[in-house]
């Protein structure tokens, strides 16, 4: 179950990036600085889960 959560959190940090880069481009400070936050919530929900579960997740 961990593992399906790992992956859904790490797709979104990877979107966020994305999007953090595109909106500094663009000048929109405002989404620049949701995505920027939102990149480092779920990436660090990513690397928790990752370390505390472990890569594959023990069954």
């Amino acid at each position: 179950m961990s593992i399906i959560l790992m992956i859904i959190f790490g797709l979104t940090a990877i979107l966020a990036a994305i999007g953090t880069v595109q909106t500094l481009k663009n000048r929109e400070y405002l989404g620049f600085v949701f995505n920027l936050g939102t990149f480092v919530i779920f990436g660090a929900f990513t690397v928790a889960t990752l370390i505390t579960q472990g890569y594959p997740a023990p069954i």
